[in-house]
This record gives C-alpha cells, sequence and structure tokens, in this order.
C-alpha cells in the first residue's frame, strides 16, 4: 500500500502567512502574533521608516497576503485558519501607523486596541470575516486596526 502524501503549503508560505510559525502557537495564535509584529514595528522605527514607506509596506503586505492567503484556503479548503496571522501583522501595522511610537506604554496601548477591535469585529469587519475568501480573511484585521489606531490617536492627542 502507498502511502500518501501530506499536502501542506511550502515553506515560504508557510512562513508568511504564519509569521514566522507564531501562527502555530497552540494557544491564543492571533495574540502571538500580534505580539511578534512589535520586532518589525521596532525595526521599521530603527530603519526610519515613516509614514509613506510604511503605508507602501502595508499595501505590499496588503495585496500579497490577499493573494496568498486566497490561493492556500482554496487548495487546501480551508476558511480563516487559525495559523494564518499575517492579518493580524498588518492589522498592527494599520494601528500603529496612526501613533508610530516605539514607547512602550503606546506599543502597549497599541496591541491592547488592536486585540480588542479584532476579537469584537464592529462592522464592515464583522462582514469581511463572514468571506470566504483572501479578501475577507485579511480586510476584517485591516478594519479593525483602523478602529484601533483611531482610538490610540485619540488617546494619545487629547487625553
Amino acid at each position: 500500500m502507498k502511502e500518501q502524501k501530506i499536502q501542506r503549503p511550502s515553506l515560504p508560505v508557510m512562513l508568511f502567512l504564519s509569521w514566522f510559525y507564531t501562527g502555530k502557537f497552540p494557544k491564543a495564535p492571533g495574540t502571538v502574533g500580534s505580539l511578534a509584529t512589535l520586532p518589525l514595528i521596532y525595526l521599521l522605527e530603527y530603519l526610519n521608516i515613516k509614514t509613506i514607506g510604511l503605508f507602501i509596506l502595508i499595501f505590499v503586505l496588503f495585496t500579497t497576503a490577499v493573494s496568498v492567503t486566497q490561493h492556500t484556503q482554496k487548495k487546501f479548503q480551508l476558511h480563516d485558519p487559525q495559523w494564518i496571522v499575517i492579518d493580524e501583522v498588518i492589522g498592527m501595522l494599520v494601528t500603529w501607523s496612526f501613533v508610530q511610537s516605539v514607547e512602550l506604554p503606546i506599543l502597549f496601548l497599541v496591541f491592547l486596541t488592536f486585540r480588542f477591535f479584532d476579537i469584537i469585529k464592529i462592522w464592515p469587519a464583522s462582514y469581511f470575516d463572514r468571506l470566504h475568501h483572501g479578501i475577507g480573511t485579511i480586510t476584517d484585521d485591516v478594519i479593525s486596526g483602523l478602529y484601533a489606531g483611531i482610538v490610540c490617536y485619540s488617546l494619545r492627542n487629547f487625553i
């Protein structure tokens, strides 16, 4: 009897979508993936990447993530599996783009507000979350990131 080879995403796809395997963490992979974005944020600050560069990075990550996620979900008949956390990375970057600070209280606020909005999924994030397409898998976190970013910006600048 022949052994069937289990099909899995390729290593580059898995590294990208799971954000270097942080999405494979057994408990709360979305939270772990969000936390794993912090080194990238520190790198962006260190490289002095400002708003335009950050928006370009977010756009490139978004378009790549939508395409790769759609292909992977279709190929393996999945819908928004927990191990895909590149959407959390993008959502955290969107949130951070509103404040662009690596001060610990600000990063803590970015993390907490993003996780809050990602979990509760206020419309239209809830609409996109139900779509069986890569655009839905990624876009709900972008929208959550926008809500969280507005809250972070407001708290930082008006309180």
